[in-house]
């Protein structure tokens, strides 16, 4: 990454002295088929319109390129080996009104980061796509690459005749024949858009059409065409139909909230292959990973998830693409707004009405863990370059700044932030914004002092803790209810919180444990009394922070944990429930509850757990406790105990249903024993049954990745498995469980082929980092821990930042859970005080889990005593 950095400083220096006015691009991707030599290169000839508030002066254009053929700054020719160095073309004399003309030799990608280029290996086709965010534009055309200087663009594409070819604007017209096998598509110049939501999409995919139509208030007819895209492979997979549903009620929840027609045309959806990311809200060409297209049996989390991510991408064409922050310091006015604007959709607008339940469960576990790390940051961060622009995708300013804001609408109001939100969109349309611009407009519209708010949630890190304090009179009822708030000594913040507070009890022996008194305050300070619930009759269990209105970790009295013990499972609210389950794994996590305890409470409750999202992450969680929280000792017993509850909840669960598949994979996780593995064998060759069970191709990976991990199967059953599923999903899964198996020459080659080579692209890279790291083979992996802190500068150096944060993070040597491997990563930080800050970031951040694991493991051996 030698060179490629973009600061803050160098970004605002450049946008007050210039203003773009248009993009031509055009991209000659003919070369993306047949044979090449490497790099693989494709002509890229940009025309960039621009003017400069200061005739003379001189500035930089964006370019990260093999070569440069051909550079014009007004009409003059320019030497491209004095002026263009691998990333930036020096601009020197700079007329009040300029034309920059740069024709290059672009590379194509294999890590998922500009243009990139896959195929496949079930029938040999090519497949390309761009993903740019936060700045890979230049890796594809010549640009001025920072938000906030925005422009038009018109894109042209020349490629093989009979691809289907998009971009964010429509197309105009047929495409014109080129050399007899290949044509030209070109399309509508789009609107103001920022560098790194531009996008284009080329391959012989599999396309799917349909259109969404509303009448406006002014009587005008918006018409809107759809159309959903994925591999020629996935086709016969593909539930296109369901996508459309999702857009469709997307789309009118946001016209009937924001009252700002959708401004980009056209809505293509595009699934495809090795993408690092979710999806990316690219106007008019939105693009997500394909594993949202199904190959085998989901549990209806997973549809949950994709439509979560439908609305959260298509609330970005408002929040990020039509306003964009102005630099990578307010993120956040984009990633939160999405996130929370996904959950909020998807609860009211679609079939998903549980979608705070996951929120609180699972996103929301996320920004707990984000928010608790070394690193962490206030929502609204401090980015000095892009570097760490790259770095701050993360749990605070996605999950934490969408939790923020749900407690902004119950602080102010869901009216008032709404009507916020449509003055925001009408004052800055196209434009570029900070953080005190939608302050102003939320003044505006709720009349609270909204920079006092925003001092105290998105100004500050840091998370704070919530527990009940409950006194009783002789005959059992409350005397007095205080809500006591607590922040870290690193982050001693104490904030304004609105809870509402429940209190619950069992009506009757063996009853549902019900809600029967709740009030709602403003928690302000390290004690607050509630005033309402004084004078209720004793309960069983008091939640704090009922309804999930705040973001806090909930704890609990005496009381309350002793019943959430015993009757966790008789919680008949599922949101109540689920905030219970994530205020215990928090305990956990803290080294305040012994991850057995944990362990058993999900071994009693969780199969009773009747929301299916809240299920699988319970399992998740109880997989990251029996490798990393309990005590080594322990680990073996625990894990037997594990898989049997999970093969008696797999029996148990109703055939053919979520939960039984769900079950299924936890069990094949968990599996150990000589009667496990041959189960998984049996219902591998059909020898053993389930019934409603169906092993289909993902179930048989999932089986194969334990067995090959355990050593029960060898390459030779793993090659007749691909030739079985000779897909792109196929060959990442056998080389993760290729990976997975317990040989030292197997982890040798491993690691050199992510380590010490680039010949794998990003999915492989990452399906072999996968299939490394077992839990069950500490001693096989530990001689690679000194080598991980040898390697890691080198890589980061060397690779792409999205490959070296694969790399940093996934090898960190996190089973070498014992106080040698803390003291060998605080040498390394003590050694390499240079380092470059976002690697420095990741190896600390790698660090706090394993001091937090070892801290968890102390309070689990406690409970052995």
């Amino acid at each position: 990454m030698p060179g490629e950095n973009l600061t803050r400083e160098e970004a605002r220096l450049r946008a007050r002295l210039l203003t773009v006015d248009a993009y031509d691009v055009a991209l000659d991707l003919r070369s993306a088929v047949g044979e090449s030599a490497e790099p693989r290169t494709f002509r890229s000839v940009t025309t960039i319109r621009f003017r400069c508030a200061e005739p003379g002066a001189g500035s930089f254009a964006d370019l990260v390129a093999p070569s440069v053929t051909r550079l014009t700054l007004n009409g003059h020719e320019l030497d491209p080996k004095a002026v263009f160095d691998g990333s930036r073309i020096a601009l020197a004399d700079l007329a009040a009104e300029n034309e920059l003309v740069v024709d290059a030799q672009c590379a194509y990608s294999r890590t998922g980061e500009g243009l990139h280029r896959f195929v496949d290996p079930e029938d040999g086709e090519v497949y390309l796509y761009t993903q740019y965010e936060p700045a890979d534009a230049r890796r594809v055309f010549a640009n001025f690459e920072q938000p906030d200087l925005k422009a038009p663009f018109a894109f042209s594409v020349t490629a093989p005749a009979g691809w289907t070819v998009l971009s964010n604007g429509a197309q105009e017209g047929e495409p014109e024949a080129v050399d007899g096998t290949a044509a030209t598509w070109r399309f509508a110049k789009t609107l103001p858009i920022s560098t790194y939501i531009t996008a284009v999409v080329a391959g012989p995919y599999h396309v799917v059409r349909d259109h969404y139509s509303r009448t406006l208030p002014d009587g005008t007819v918006l018409d809107v065409p759809l159309g959903a895209l994925c591999r020629k492979g996935l086709a016969r997979h593909f539930d296109a139909d369901d996508v459309f549903t999702v857009t469709k009620q997307g789309l009118d929840f946001f016209h009937d909230n924001f009252d700002y027609p959708y401004p980009f045309g056209k809505y293509d959806q595009a699934f495809v292959p090795e993408y690092n990311i979710g999806a990316m809200e690219n106007p008019g060409c939105v693009t997500f990973r394909e594993e949202f297209v199904f190959r085998g049996k989901v549990t209806q989390a997973s549809y949950e998830r994709r439509a979560n991510v439908i609305l959260h991408e298509m609330a970005h064409m408002w929040f990020g693409d039509l306003v964009t922050m102005e630099w990578w310091d307010d993120l956040w006015l984009k990633e939160s707004f999405a996130d929370f604007m996904g959950a909020f959709s998807l609860t009211e607008a679609t079939r998903f009405t549980n979608g705070w339940v996951t929120f609180a469960n699972n996103r929301k576990a996320w920004a707990y863990r984000a928010d608790q790390l070394p690193s962490t940051h206030p929502v609204t961060a401090d980015i000095h370059d892009l570097e760490d622009a790259k770095l701050n995708f993360d749990g605070i300013t996605y999950a934490k700044g969408a939790a923020v804001l749900k407690q902004l609408v119950a602080h102010a109001g869901r009216d008032a932030f709404l009507e916020g939100a449509r003055r925001y969109f009408k004052r800055h349309a196209y434009g570029n914004t900070r953080l005190t611009d939608l302050l102003e407009v939320l003044e505006e519209t709720s009349g609270r002092d909204m920079a006092a708010w925003s001092r105290s949630w998105l100004q500050t890190a840091g998370v704070n803790s919530l527990t009940p304090q409950a006194t009783y009179d002789a005959a059992g009822r409350i005397t007095e209810l205080a809500v006591l708030q607590e922040a870290a000594p690193s982050h001693p913040e104490l904030r304004p919180h609105r809870v509402a507070v429940g209190l619950y009890r069992r009506p009757g022996a063996g009853g549902a444990l019900e809600r029967y008194a709740r009030a709602e305050v403003d928690v302000a300070g390290p004690r607050t009394v509630v005033t309402e619930l004084a004078g209720a009759e004793r309960p069983e269990l008091i939640l704090v922070n009922d309804e999930d209105l705040t973001y806090c970790k909930v704890r609990f009295d005496e009381g309350s944990l002793a019943t959430l013990r015993e009757h966790l499972g008789d919680l008949t609210d599922p949101l109540a429930r689920a905030l219970c389950w994530s205020a215990l794994w928090n305990l956990t996590r803290d080294g305040l509850l012994p991850a057995r305890d944990y362990l058993d409470l999900v071994r009693r409750f969780a199969g009773a757990e009747t929301d299916i999202g809240v299920l699988q992450m319970v399992q998740a969680q109880a997989s990251t406790a029996l490798t990393h929280y309990v005590t080594p000792a322990w680990r073996e017993e625990g894990g037997t105990a594990l898989a049997e509850s999970a093969l008696r909840e797999l029996r148990t669960a109703e055939p053919g249903s979520g939960h039984q598949l769900a079950w299924t994979r936890f069990f094949a996780r968990q599996a150990a024993s000589d009667a496990d593995l041959q189960l998984l064998r049996g219902l591998l060759d059909g020898t053993a049954k389930i019934d409603g069970l169906d092993v289909d191709q993902e179930l048989r990976w999932t089986f194969l990745g334990t067995l090959a991990a355990r050593g029960a199967v060898e390459e030779p059953e793993l090659t007749a498995e691909l030739a079985r599923d000779n897909t792109a999903s196929g060959k990442r899964h056998q080389v993760r469980c290729l990976a997975a198996r317990p040989s030292a020459e197997v982890k040798a080659e491993a690691w050199a082929a992510v380590v010490d080579s680039d010949a794998l692209s990003n999915a492989l890279a990452e399906a072999t980092i996968a299939g490394f790291d077992q839990p069950g083979q500490r001693e096989l992996l530990a001689p690679f821990a000194p080598r991980y802190f040898e390697a890691v500068e080198r890589v980061w150096r060397e690779r792409s930042i999205e490959i070296a944060m694969a790399v940093v993070r996934g090898l960190f040597p996190s089973l070498q859970d014992d106080p040698r491997t803390l003291e060998a990563t605080d040498a390394w930080l003590a050694g390499h005080p240079d380092a470059a800050p976002a690697l420095r970031r990741l190896v600390l951040e790698a660090r706090d889990d394993l001091a937090r694991a070892l801290r968890a493991q102390e309070c689990d051996a406690k409970a052995a005593v």
